[in-house]
């Protein structure tokens, strides 16, 4: 213990074993142990005492959209890195798309990670994308260290992503299942969605047809099979279907290697809510109605689903139009993912503990990152520190994110993020930021 730096102190601090009160020592950027809550301080380490604050992981989100470079504009790594560690969120994975160059050669990922070096306020990690014509720059980006690698099965909404058909989705599969690669899948069918009536303007009922749940299901019920024949890891992104629980539910039973990911705007935000024109509560697919979202709660609950991700999606103020058909789908929630999904979760019965274990350990073990995810000797000493039970209500102003449009505006959350530590080093408390400390990630062998 001579080498402890730093010691963390709370009544409640949330760890593999439980929430207990606790000493967390920390050396070199590491948690080297997990102390009795009394414990002596070792010389020369310096005592930070949180008093009732709640000290859990930092957050590992693994669906971020930074659309750094080439759409700065719309968000970037200084930005989007500020509003992750507001929020609690230590480590974040950047999506393929929605920057200029996509994420879909190991050239564009090296121009990616330039751009990122000396902006990113917390630990940076990416994915590759699978393209119709890539399938020879998936084995140099898996070795270059992405992640995985994101597929559409429609249209992505950007012209330089394009989706994959079934045939391209098995070719994809197969060489990403044949050096042990993890596909993630925006899995809506393109036929079902241009058989769904297009009806346009701002009612949002309208949109909502137009994204039927069968569009998700028989993508999901596609995925599997492809899966299944293949025996290839594959990751369900942002479901919100109810529908498609049970298949999901059997798929894994049979042992077939499928995870599945939801958001928290799915979680915490209705379709019966939603006022027409208002498309800062656009994303696709869609938020869809109450009993819909019992259904997501209780298969969190059950782990038919394995985890929720933010699926940060921003733009510009004047691509979020009052036609639900022309404007931006996405959701920014970087910043109040953590109180929006713990004051749900509350209401409904579950623990923080439930909520770190959707939010950083599953999030970290789906991408492999071994050294984050828990409060446990040898973890990076990656921590947020939560006050649960204060409240705030969310002022677009207070945002981090570069374009502040947001679907909560007005609304009472539970838990205020006090301070967010990167291996042991402070990088923000109530609201005052350093510079940037994160790093550059690469997929673990």
């Amino acid at each position: 213990m001579s080498d402890v730096e730093l010691v963390l102190r709370s009544t409640r601090v949330i760890t593999p074993e439980g929430t207990r009160p606790a000493s967390v020592a920390v050396a070199a950027g590491k948690i080297t142990a997990v102390l009795p809550h009394d414990a002596e301080v070792p010389a020369g380490a310096r005592l930070e005492d949180l008093g009732d604050d709640v000290l859990l992981p930092g957050l590992v989100d693994t669906h971020v959209h930074v659309n750094d470079p080439g759409r700065t504009q719309w968000e970037g790594f200084w930005t989007a890195t500020r509003a992750a560690a507001a929020g609690g969120i230590t480590t974040l994975v950047d999506m393929p798309l929605n920057s200029l160059p996509p994420t879909t050669t190991v050239g564009n990922l090296r121009t990616k990670r330039d751009v990122a070096a000396d902006k990113a306020h917390i630990d940076v990690g990416f994915w590759g994308g699978a393209l119709p014509d890539n399938v020879k720059d998936l084995r140099p980006l898996h070795d270059a260290g992405v992640f995985g690698f994101k597929a559409f099965l429609s249209p992505s909404g950007v012209d330089e992503f394009p989706e994959l058909d079934q045939e391209r989705l098995a070719r994809s599969m197969a060489e990403i299942a044949g050096f042990g690669g993890l596909l993630i899948v925006h899995a809506e069918d393109p036929h079902h969605l241009a058989a769904a009536p297009q009806q346009g303007g701002p009612r949002y009922t309208d949109f909502l047809a137009s994204r039927p749940r069968d569009a998700e299901d028989t993508a999901i019920a596609n995925l599997v099979a492809q899966a299944k024949r293949l025996n290839a890891r594959v990751h369900v992104l942002h479901l919100s279907s109810s529908d498609a629980l049970p298949l999901i539910a059997g798929a894994k039973a049979e042992g077939v290697p499928i995870t599945v990911e939801t958001c928290p705007h799915y979680l915490t935000l209705t379709a019966e809510e939603v006022p027409d024109g208002a498309s800062e509560f656009k994303c696709c697919p869609p938020i869809r109605e109450a009993a819909n979202q019992d259904l997501l709660w209780q298969a969190l609950a059950d782990g038919t689903i394995d985890c929720v991700v933010t699926d940060h999606s921003p733009s510009t103020a004047d691509l979020k139009t009052d036609d639900f058909a022309t404007a931006w789908g996405g959701i920014s929630g970087l910043q109040l993912s953590l109180p929006a999904i713990w004051t749900e979760a509350r209401r409904r019965g579950h623990s923080l503990e439930d909520v770190v274990r959707w939010m950083s350990a599953r999030t970290a073990r789906l991408v492999g990152l071994a050294r984050k995810g828990a409060i446990e000797p040898g973890r990076d000493a990656d921590f947020a520190v939560l006050a649960p039970d204060e409240t705030f209500t969310v002022d677009p102003a207070a945002l981090q994110h570069r374009n502040r449009v947001t679907a909560y505006a007005g609304k009472t959350l539970s838990g205020v993020v006090k301070s967010t530590w990167l291996r042991g080093e402070r990088i923000m408390a109530d609201g005052e930021f350093t510079e940037p400390r994160g790093r550059l990630l690469s997929r673990e062998p």
